[in-house]
């Protein structure tokens, strides 16, 4: 749609003049617009069939921290980067036809964590805050409570069912989201050996990084993490000041390469893009020391975007006949974070940015992969205190100040937090759009503390594909795994009785031209 109608008011407002530009298409202006659209939107809903066969593939979309405010001012920031106003922009994930909320709490917290949410989506059971692959039983940082309280996550039982499985993440794929597929501990923070607490090491339990390795075997890892592979004595390859972390020698990236048929390890993109998914089983690619860098300040000749990950990933696993189960999350950079830890860091520009790229990637996956045949779920592990709102005209930038001045008579910003490192202590500085839109610039939050916290609130739950019916209503979050795990008939649901999917010995195009094939051979009759 071309935006060409701009109306320019100008106004006094607490005896200031501000000047705004309110953004529409002409078309808006008349009732038969909204008529028509809602028309074609109830058309689409009446017509809108469950898709009652067999899941082959499985995708879950974790957006780290991301909650419906963030859905929302990224959805305009995607239109306005491409010169739309922004409002009636649709990301990739709304246009996904079923949809549902999950309640996020983690059993011994009301405000979750990454870990204990992951637990919770990947494997089906709640857990405490702080711990991974464990049920409740096990208190945080308590190692010995974790030894038969281990809860498996859909990862690993896809995986024994027979499917090709992988991880994309844009932190550490230690981290305790794409962790909870493979790891089971009492800490989400013992990343390597050299993080064990005394407790842990006298009672033998292992570090994330060894059990990436060893718990499951993984088609496909790709992320950062680099210095919790290798030991202490061995340099980083892209920074002369990093080495290894690890105190027990071992080199976990040559212990994964062994015994496996074309396997490859890569650092750099040069390598990643390299690699021919035809001729390779295993892919395990680590471009950071920790994690990952902004979307926005990303070496794009050193390190693969979330999209170029992901469509490496299935271009690998989809040669497994069984199918596959693949987790994508978009969360944190190298020394800060993404999605999750842009919020924490008050800046809400990297955060957005994060997001619209974690949707190009959804986007993406929808054009390599059948919705026939390919059960795909979006959602988050949490919210932020992030907020979205104030006096703005249509077309406001994301980023921008509303039209109005505060009681203070000073300009804010309609992108705010609800308590982090943006607070000033004094007086309130003015700001400006030119100010709001730096990269580094950080929002305004009335609660100072060195770090903003996660949200309390439910986050949505976007699907389609098989089954992607089962999305419906306000659910726990452990439901989401349950709910795939059903789909693809995954244990404990082996027995399900979904019908069989043919869609992989048929393409759709053709199905669709034999139909008319044999309509047009009845109607002969």
């Amino acid at each position: 749609m071309a935006w060409k109608h701009k109306i320019i008011f100008t106004g006094l407002l607490s005896l200031i003049s501000v000047q705004w530009t309110l953004s529409f298409s002409e078309e808006e202006l008349d009732a038969s617009y909204w008529n028509n659209k809602g028309n074609q939107a109830l058309y689409n809903a009446l017509n809108v069939q469950s898709n009652l066969h067999l899941a082959k593939n499985l995708i879950l979309f974790l957006g780290d921290g991301m909650g419906v405010p963030t859905v929302t001012a990224a959805r305009i920031l995607k239109g306005q980067l491409a010169g739309k106003s922004g409002e009636e922009t649709s990301l990739v994930m709304d246009t996904f036809p079923h949809l549902a909320l999950s309640k996020t709490y983690n059993v011994d917290q009301q405000m979750p964590d990454s870990a204990g949410t992951a637990t919770a989506y990947l494997c089906g059971v709640k857990a405490n805050y702080g711990t991974l692959g464990v049920s409740a039983s096990t208190p945080r940082n308590n190692c010995s409570a974790t030894f038969g309280h281990e809860v498996e996550s859909v990862l690993h039982r896809a995986k024994r069912a027979g499917k090709s499985v992988g991880i994309v993440t844009t932190t550490r794929v230690q981290h305790a989201s794409p962790a909870a597929n493979y790891a089971h501990s009492a800490n989400r923070g013992w990343y390597g050996d050299s993080d064990l607490s005394d407790e842990a090491v006298q009672n033998g339990c292992r570090d994330i990084a060894y059990q990436l390795v060893h718990n499951t075997e993984i088609n496909v890892i790709l992320g950062g993490g680099r210095q919790y592979m290798f030991p202490t004595t061995v340099q980083d390859p892209e920074y002369p000041t990093y080495k290894g972390s690890r105190n027990d020698g071992q080199d976990l990236v040559k212990e994964w390469l062994k015994n496996k048929e074309d396997a490859k390890y890569v650092w750099n993109k040069a390598d990643f893009d390299a690699v021919n998914p035809s001729k390779t089983n295993f892919l395990m690619g680590l471009f950071e020391p920790k994690d990952c860098r902004y979307e926005l300040d990303r070496d794009a000749s050193m390190d693969p975007s979330l999209t170029e990950m992901m469509e490496k990933a299935i271009k690998i696993l989809n040669k497994n006949d069984k199918g596959f189960y693949l987790f994508v999350e978009d969360k944190s950079d190298c020394f800060l974070g993404r999605i999750d830890h842009g919020h924490h860091a008050g800046q809400a520009k990297k955060a957005l940015y994060e997001t619209v790229e974690f949707d190009r990637a959804i986007g993406r996956a929808a054009e390599l992969t059948s919705e026939l045949d390919t059960m795909t779920v979006v959602t988050a592990d949490h919210s932020h205190v992030f907020a979205f709102g104030g006096y703005s005209a249509r077309g406001n930038s994301v980023f921008g100040v509303s039209r109005e001045l505060a009681d203070d008579n000073k300009k804010f910003t309609t992108a705010v937090y609800g308590n982090g490192p943006g607070y000033v202590n004094g007086t309130r500085p003015d700001v400006n759009d030119s100010v709001s839109s730096d990269n580094e610039y950080r929002q305004q939050a009335p609660v100072p503390l060195g770090s903003e916290t996660h949200g309390i609130e439910d986050v949505a739950i976007f699907a389609k594909g098989p089954m992607s019916h089962l999305f419906h209503g306000v659910q726990e979050q452990s439901y989401i795994a349950h709910a795939m795990a059903y789909a693809a008939c995954v244990e404990p649901y082996v027995n399900c009785t979904l019908l069989p999917n043919y869609a992989g010995l048929i393409h759709p195009s053709l199905l669709l031209h034999l139909i008319g094939l044999l309509f047009l051979s009845l109607c002969s009759v």
